[in-house]
């Protein structure tokens, strides 16, 4: 992961956590993929992506969370959820920043949805 990469998963963990959430784990990796943050929302279990997109040549954010990178996602957080014994509801959010000092993060709670017990 680039320097940069890793500034902007602090700022949304640090984010997420000021707004309540309490992060487990950042940078899960398996076979399937990797998560940028796990966090708890209550009883609920979070998986998170986040998206720094400084240029917008390419498009915003949001729009490089393709729905190949969902399924990634998706089957990275059952295979977690299987390696942990866990059965407890779930979602995926999205974090997206567009600047590197903390101003103007954008939250997206239950951005999509996968075939799991996700509420």
């Amino acid at each position: 992961m680039t320097k940069i990469g890793t500034i902007a998963e602090k700022l949304a963990a640090d984010y997420l956590q000021r707004n309540g959430l309490r992060l487990i784990t950042s940078n899960f990796r398996c076979r399937f993929g990797e998560i940028d943050l796990i966090l708890r929302d209550g009883n609920m279990l979070v998986f998170t992506e986040v998206r720094l997109r400084t240029n917008q040549a390419f498009g915003d954010a949001a729009a490089s969370i393709t729905h190949a990178k969902q399924a990634k996602v998706v089957r990275t957080a059952a295979y977690y959820l299987q390696r942990h014994g866990l059965d407890l509801p779930c979602r995926f959010d999205v974090v997206l920043l567009h600047r590197l000092d903390g101003a103007g993060i954008e939250w997206i709670r239950g951005a999509f949805e996968g075939a799991l017990k996700c509420v």
